[in-house]
């Protein structure tokens, strides 16, 4: 059966991240793209299809000179951020986003100050833009605030894991 490019070069990326001793692979766009030669496109193509939140994986990104995509896999499916970023809603309104700050303070994913500040950043005053943009503002926003609580967390088991 012929594979094409695509289960190629997730293929070629989960096989590094088994080789990798703590779950993470850093990589150059333009280096894959040379590699499989192919358009840096269908790199990010796969990236973000194949390594997604719901499979599993936190992928960071930084453009430019010396940039990287950094893929981390997630060890837990039951870390109570993960079950909230798994269904994650394209809108969400300020009472819902209250709500699952208060949740997550409730369950020590964050701190007391922390949910102060996302509280803050979530209110309608702050998201000064009509409706519906400001329910999928806030959406994005929360997501990746999270995803970085959840890129935390993992470096913290790491490092209870060298101790």
């Amino acid at each position: 059966m012929a594979r094409n490019i695509t289960d190629i070069i997730e293929s070629h990326l989960k096989s590094i991240m088994n080789q990798s001793c703590n779950g993470i692979i850093e990589l150059q766009r333009s280096e894959l793209a040379d590699l499989f030669k192919c358009v840096p496109s269908q790199i990010n193509y796969v990236i973000s299809t194949r390594f997604t939140l719901e499979k599993g994986y936190i992928v960071e990104s930084k453009r430019g000179g010396g940039g990287y995509i950094r893929i981390r896999q997630i060890e837990s499916l039951d870390d109570p951020l993960m079950q909230v970023l798994q269904d994650w809603p394209s809108e969400i309104s300020q009472r819902e986003a209250e709500d699952m700050i208060e949740r997550l303070e409730r369950e020590q994913v964050m701190t007391e100050r922390e949910a102060n500040l996302m509280r803050m950043m979530v209110k309608r005053e702050v998201l000064a833009v009509d409706l519906p943009i400001r329910d999928r503002l806030r959406s994005r926003l929360l997501k990746f605030v999270l995803q970085v609580f959840l890129m935390e967390n993992g470096n913290e088991e790491e490092k209870r894991q060298k101790d």
